[in-house]
């Protein structure tokens, strides 16, 4: 969407997956149509290798204006007779998507083939689509927690990261701005302690003793594909002054996102498993720990769009496996089995519509069995398609064995982006607390925050805060803040964009009196 000031594309709904024709290097007068009809062609471009998303999915103006000419991009299929330049990006990141042919120079599908397909998505799409219902109302009486605002914010608020520091020494939370970013950390008064200006922002914090892994997506916030994102290393020591990037454990990364540390090869030395998200490239990979602070890229998965992992052992045969969440097209999760001496082999978990915009998940035994089950959380909302949608929301998979997982619960949330279950009522079992980027503000803005509390047998009720619009939630943490034994939450505000057509004045009051973060001081104890 040209109009969001930050966006993440919906990619992928046509990369290439079908195969390269005989023709393709000929001119597009060489390329015969085939006798298919504009379902089969439909089904063998879209779907070969991502779930085929049905034209009953988007209004028939999302599909004309917004994703076809898209996915035609994709086809090799322009207006003029060349590439438009703004597909790509200046620099780098422009250059490395032009080398991974994401937008053929000439068309790869006959165009009588391609205006088929355009008429099939027309043809069988509706004019609209009904607005999505709550099968339950959300209360705002939530009483688990006391609502708290950082004493100190950056405006107008950007934050893109925030972690909350365990035995009551408070939150830390990143800002996202261009060029000089801030890396803030406040006391457990959410007063400012003191902090490290960063020249790129940060998105993911880990600290083991007084070291700070911190990495940082790169440039900009914005979707892009240069290589310029990293893993630093930083100390506190480092306060109140420009940290110089001396520090760089990892450089030259596509766009990190999240990434976690464990020794996977069982050497002793602790590797580096990074979602380098990138936008229309990008890549899942793995560091090998060479010793020294060196380390050597192992490459998993080159695709754009991972976005979270877990590094567990899944298998239990000793060696720590990897599961990742993959947004960008080909959305699912993916296992990583550890066949040793660094070696992984890759199995399909669980695959998603290209249109649900992937954002979060969790392993967890939600029934007590002694298997994880999965929390899977989409709604980025930030496409080609920005409409309420019925699919977006908090979805349970229960495990079932073997690397099989059974849908067994889903809430509907507009927009969800991130849910994080733990026993906060400490009943003895998991409630899930969620947090929304787009959620319906006109209709019901309480569902920016949802607090489900477990009321057993997956039955949830629904409660949310009054404050609730008092930011914009776009990163969660949840942590025992205080050191008394009950899980808090923060929540941290990004108000950089707003969609066209916002009639809500919530955008000009997030930008005078939204605060950087926010705590749910649980009151449980």
């Amino acid at each position: 969407m040209k109009h969001f000031i930050l966006y993440w594309i919906l990619v992928f709904l046509i990369s290439g997956c079908g195969e390269k024709k005989d023709g393709i290097e000929n001119s597009v007068n060489n390329l015969t149509p085939t006798s298919l009809s504009g379902s089969q062609l439909a089904m063998q471009y879209c779907g070969k290798c991502h779930v085929f998303p049905g034209p009953e999915q988007l209004p028939k103006y999302l599909w004309e204006k917004e994703v076809l000419p898209s996915m035609g991009f994709r086809m090799g299929i322009f207006k003029g007779k060349h590439q438009p330049d703004s597909l790509f990006e200046p620099g780098l990141g422009g250059r490395i998507v032009k080398k991974a042919n994401i937008f053929p120079s000439i068309p790869i599908i006959a165009r009588e083939d391609w205006q088929k397909i355009i008429d099939y998505y027309l043809t069988n799409a509706p004019h609209s689509l009904p607005i999505p219902q709550k099968e339950k109302p959300i209360a705002t009486n939530l009483s688990l927690f006391n609502y708290k605002e950082s004493q100190f914010s950056i405006k107008p608020v950007l934050t893109t990261m925030v972690k909350i520091l365990p035995n009551s020494k408070g939150v830390v939370f990143a800002d996202g701005k261009k060029n000089v970013s801030s890396l803030v950390f406040l006391n457990k008064k959410l007063k400012k302690d003191y902090d490290i200006l960063m020249k790129t922002s940060p998105v993911h914090f880990s600290q083991v003793s007084d070291t700070i892994l911190l990495t940082t997506i790169g440039e900009k916030m914005y979707p892009h594909d240069a290589p310029k994102g990293a893993i630093q290393q930083v100390f506190p020591n480092q306060k109140d002054g420009l940290f110089n990037g001396a520090n760089l454990i990892v450089q030259n990364m596509q766009r990190p996102v999240d990434a976690v540390y464990e020794d996977l090869n069982g050497d002793g030395l602790e590797d580096i498993v990074a979602c380098e998200y990138g936008n229309l490239t990008g890549r899942f990979v793995w560091y090998e720990n060479q010793g020294d602070n060196k380390f050597q890229i192992r490459p998993l998965k080159n695709e754009a769009g991972a976005i979270k992992t877990i590094v567990k052992d899944v298998d239990e045969d000793g060696k720590p496996d990897i599961m990742v969440l993959m947004a960008q097209g080909a959305e699912g999760i993916y296992l990583f089995r550890n066949l040793g001496d660094g070696k992984f082999k890759e199995t399909k978990t669980l695959t998603f519509s290209p249109l649900n915009g992937s954002q979060y998940f969790e392993l967890v035994d939600f029934n007590g069995d002694g298997k994880d089950d999965i929390l899977y959380t989409c709604g980025d909302n930030a496409d080609y398609s920005p409409i309420l949608k019925s699919y977006h929301g908090i979805y349970l998979f229960e495990n079932k064995g073997n690397n099989t997982f059974q849908q067994a619960y889903f809430f509907h949330q507009n927009g969800a982006y991130k849910a994080i279950a733990r026993d906060f009522d400490l009943d003895g079992d998991l409630d899930i607390a969620s947090i929304s980027f787009f959620p319906d503000y006109r209709r019901t803005p309480e569902e920016a925050f949802i607090y489900l509390e477990n009321k057993g047998n997956l039955n949830f009720q629904p409660y949310s805060f009054p404050e609730v619009t008092n930011g914009r939630w776009m990163v969660m943490d949840a942590e025992d803040m205080d050191n008394d034994g009950d899980t808090d939450l923060a929540l941290g505000s990004f108000v950089g964009f707003i969609p066209e057509g916002d009639t809500t004045g919530l955008h000009q009051k997030w930008i005078k009196r939204s605060p950087s973060i926010i705590v749910l001081e649980n009151t449980t104890k």
